[in-house]
């Protein structure tokens, strides 16, 4: 007897608009992941598993309804190796659905039996082992490079020292100093659980402007800025504004607030790009 495959609840979890069909260029090659991608998936995925893929199964008809033109839909089950991030754990089979591209021909690309993923998921549905992929593109071929990079970065976000994420700018203070060319900024930041950090530039004359992240009430004269690709670099070169806002200086004089201005701006440079080659998770 043939057994017909039960797909339950997982095909309404990828169900976009349909989209009109249409001539389907090939597929250019995919944009490198950068650690604010990579990053932005990890912080959005309350599940992390090293799996190996015991079957894949095409979907067609109404259960691919939505699917983008040049990609397909398969279901794909699979055992787990290694649960990288999970609280409520895993059973040693979970499922879900991926839509993948066709390959430079057109060609309905293949998921190998025993093929080793990394995914980044939220659980869905009732049954035990169903997950929805935190976004389209969450579903790696397992590589030593690719797992020791989230491994990494799932530490720097779940240790208890970690730097708080960064909801917005408070006030800013500027204090010249004695000497012509001196002064000092301190720009505190509001975060989400409302731990203290600020931005500190200090200038001296004659030599180059110096600034450093304060993670307390107290600034530490040999803290300097956060090496870039770092937990704190993110939450800082992703999340803040890119000019100061006027509320930050309210309470400031004009030629205080013009100086608050121009030591952010030199912080946002310094701290560079949040390179993004995907949407922010």
């Amino acid at each position: 007897m043939r057994h017909r495959l039960f797909l339950p609840s997982l095909a309404a979890l990828m169900a976009p608009p349909a989209l009109a069909a249409a001539p389907v260029p090939p597929p250019a090659a995919a944009p490198p992941f950068t650690y604010a991608d990579l990053t932005d998936l990890a912080a959005a995925s309350p599940v992390v598993a090293d799996v190996l893929v015991t079957r894949a199964t095409r979907i067609k008809g109404d259960q691919a309804a939505g699917v983008a033109p040049g990609r397909v839909r398969f279901y794909v089950e699979a055992a787990v190796q290694s649960l990288v991030r999970g609280a409520q754990g895993l059973p040693g089979q979970v499922s879900w659905l991926v839509d993948l591209p066709l390959d430079a021909r057109g060609r309905v690309p293949k998921l190998p039996k025993k093929a080793r993923l990394l995914l980044l998921a939220t659980t869905a549905g009732a049954r035990p082992g169903e997950l929805r992929l935190a976004a389209p593109y969450a579903q790696f071929a397992w590589t030593p490079e690719l797992d020791q990079r989230l491994r990494a970065i799932l530490t720097g976000l779940t240790a208890a020292d970690a730097p708080p994420r960064v909801t917005g700018i408070g006030n800013a203070f500027h204090v010249p100093g004695a000497l012509p060319g001196e002064s000092e900024t301190q720009i505190f930041l509001k975060t989400r659980d409302n731990r203290p950090i600020s931005l500190n530039v200090l200038r001296r004359p004659g030599e180059q402007p110096r600034w450093a992240v304060a993670l307390g009430e107290i600034v530490d004269e040999a803290a300097g800025p956060p090496a870039r690709d770092t937990l704190l670099w993110y939450r800082l070169a992703c999340f803040l504004p890119g000019t100061l806002p006027d509320s930050a200086t309210a309470e400031l004089s004009p030629a205080d607030a013009d100086a608050a201005r121009e030591d952010y701006a030199f912080v946002v440079t310094a701290l560079g790009a949040c390179a993004r080659n995907y949407a922010a998770g």
